[in-house]
């Protein structure tokens, strides 16, 4: 069970993400659509396409204008001039993207208005008739030339709007439409002389900024277009709009002769530019008389001043003019695209990120965390180029790095976790086995901990078990401490023989040591090694009996015995408190064949088991004997020469 923590962990961290997703996809979904975005812009342009139908210019009252001419807002004569200049050009249709909405207060026509009315004389009323007036100077201009003229939705204003007819095939849901119950236009003398009327208002995302361009709005019962399909509209010739709506597919718009997909919110999402930025020029260098490469296109008037109010913050720039916004929809729109969601997106981006996430977590937990890392980036650029391909391909929009976030965020859980589990592990394997098995044992256990069943096993092990003779009488012989020292000089030294020979130590019993040979790790030769072991401990402890210390104090024999056998061998203990040890008959008998040493005068018996094991040539046989706790007497073995073998450590 533990080790499918970190997998449920990662799950869980995969569904909080995917669920993010789907109940605020805006999250990550638009920034990470910018970036697709900014990265296909560059393929695009260099895959090409169609030529335009007309080019795009952009007139621009921008702050150099504003300082030869003179402080925003202009009078309506100077934009009549600058209009008059742009339809003396020739354009297929001007739009322009600046409200006229008060009807002109500062001509001389218009003041004169204002003193007759303040003062009635009709010679001030006759005068006004005389006088420049700016609202029909600009409407002279707008009417000499197919021009459109821009509106703002406003539940305040107006309902009654003019805009183009509509033809309709079918029955089209147009509730999901951006609405207002009115809307303010320019002022009507002004309207009577425009061709046509288009938004001009453009919303920001939740985060402000401007990634769509409306290309229907609705203005209280009306359905009107927005700046740049209307402007495209009148370029193209086209009389009016035919919306159809086909049972079984979405909304379409057909504009002079181009049938479009039209999303359910009216919007046209800005894709990524094919094509150049639209030619501009500045308002300066039109009045002045420099109109060349208008004849024929649509030309744009708007301003980048900041002064205008017209600049807005977009995803790749922080002010962009709004004129610029609408001249890069009227590109797209002449390129026919409109980017639409790839359909059930908003389910199918989170079901695609936790599929990944599986596959990821599936991976990391079976090969490895660098095999599930392998696998999250091939999946994960995979999925990239699959949103890259829709956008380029079918003008479909899908999440480039919402499934890529989830599954790199379940990855991480699932990593974090899993190293943090081995790391657990690993401190328990080397506090378990540090001082009971050797070091290279020890770290190669520490490496592949896989090769360990600490949730226990059977095995098959040869079990040494020793046993100091007269060990009590020491206990009255000696001072604690003088004890102690001992003690611990005599364990150590066949602690270290036992472990060189590639036993675990299973426990201490005070002067006793209990070793098995085969566990953890796999030895296949245990019985030679424990023998090895039992013939190297009797000889190295005869030595240390023989140091002056120990033969003082009558330090006595160490008697040894050897059995193997199947045992259950893992961890056993009380909470965080674990040892791995072992259990099972061969451990008992061990421990009694090393008693029976002093019965039988030897130092070395070893069992049945283990005496087949090791063959008759190396045994000296002592016939069949009772033991204790076993119910017929069994046949032993002593070494047939027990000499000081080499201590190879493994």
């Amino acid at each position: 069970m533990t080790e499918r923590i970190p997998a449920l962990a990662g799950l869980l961290c995969a569904l909080l993400l995917a669920s993010v997703q789907v109940l605020d996809p805006a999250v990550w979904r638009v920034r990470a659509l910018d970036l697709l975005q900014l990265v296909m812009g560059p393929l695009e342009a260099a895959a090409g396409g169609p030529e335009p139908a007309f080019a795009v210019t952009v007139v621009d009252i921008d702050r150099a204008s504003l300082e030869a001419i003179g402080p925003w807002p202009w009078p309506r004569a100077t934009m009549a001039k600058l209009v008059a200049a742009v339809a003396e050009a020739g354009p297929a249709a001007i739009g322009i993207d600046i409200l006229f909405a008060e009807p002109d207060r500062r001509s001389p026509a218009a003041l004169a208005r204002q003193l007759a009315a303040a003062a009635p004389d009709p010679a001030l009323a006759e005068l006004a008739q005389r006088l420049p007036d700016g609202d029909l100077l600009l409407a002279d201009a707008v009417e000499s030339t197919a021009t459109v003229l821009g509106f703002v939705l406003d539940p305040d204003g107006a309902a009654d709007l003019p805009g183009p007819p509509f033809l309709v095939a079918g029955r089209p849901d147009l509730r999901g439409l951006w609405r207002s119950d009115g809307g303010t236009g320019p002022a009507p003398v002004l309207a009577t002389a425009a061709s046509g009327l288009g938004a001009l208002s453009l919303p920001g995302d939740p985060d402000g900024r401007v990634r769509r361009v409306p290309l229907l709005v609705a203005a209280g019962p009306a359905v009107l277009p927005g700046l740049a399909l209307e402007t495209l509209r009148l370029a193209s010739g086209s009389a009016g709009y035919r919306l159809l709506a086909p049972p079984d597919g979405p909304l379409r718009l057909e504009v002079g002769g181009r049938e479009l997909p039209l999303p359910a919110d009216g919007f046209l999402p800005l894709g990524p530019k094919a094509l150049p930025e639209p030619r501009s020029l500045s308002a300066r260098t039109v009045l002045s008389g420099k109109t060349e490469g208008m004849q024929g296109g649509i030309v744009l008037i708007g301003s980048s001043a900041p002064e205008s109010g017209g600049l807005r913050a977009t995803a790749f720039a922080p002010l962009s003019p709004s004129v610029g916004i609408h001249a890069d929809a009227i590109e797209q729109l002449m390129r026919g695209r409109v980017l639409l969601d790839v359909p059930l997106a908003r389910w199918l981006e989170p079901a695609a990120g936790l599929i990944l996430a599986g596959l990821v977590i599936l991976a990391a937990l079976r090969l490895g965390p660098i095999a599930g890392l392998v696998m999250l980036t091939g999946l994960g650029l995979t999925w990239i180029g699959a949103a890259g391909a829709m956008l380029h391909w079918a003008d479909r929009l899908l999440d480039p790095a919402g499934p890529v976030l989830v599954a790199a965020g379940a990855f991480a859980v699932t990593a974090v976790g899993a190293l943090s589990l081995t790391r657990r592990r690993e401190l328990h394997l080397r506090e378990s086995f540090g001082r009971r098995l050797h070091p290279a044992v020890v770290e190669r256990l520490a490496r592949s901990p896989e090769q360990l069943k600490l949730a226990g096993e059977w095995r098959e092990v040869t079990v040494l078990a020793t046993d100091l003779e007269d060990f009590t009488v020491l206990t009255r012989r000696l001072a604690p401490t003088e004890l102690i020292a001992l003690l611990d000089r005599y364990l150590e030294g066949i602690g270290r023989i036992v472990v060189d020979h590639g036993a675990m130590i299973d426990k201490l019993v005070g002067d006793a040591v209990h070793a098995i040979f085969n566990a953890p790790l796999d030895l296949p030769d245990h019985p030679e090694r424990a023998l090895a072991a039992a013939s190297a401990i009797l000889a190295w402890t005869e030595r240390f009996r023989a140091e002056p210390a120990a033969q003082a104090v009558g330090f006595g024999r160490t008697r040894i015995g050897l059995e193997t056998g199947i045992v259950v061998v893992g961890d056993v203990g009380l909470g965080t408190r674990l040892d791995y040890t072992a259990y099972g008959e061969a451990m008992n008998l061990a421990v009694r064949l090393e008693g029976q040493n002093k019965l039988l005068g030897t130092a070395i018996l070893i069992g049945p088991v283990a005496a087949a094991a090791l063959g008759p040539s190396r045994l000296r046989p002592l016939g069949a004997h009772p033991v204790r706790g076993i119910e017929r007497p069994l046949e032993l073995f002593t070494p047939a020469e027990v000499g000081v073998p080499d201590q190879t450590a493994v």
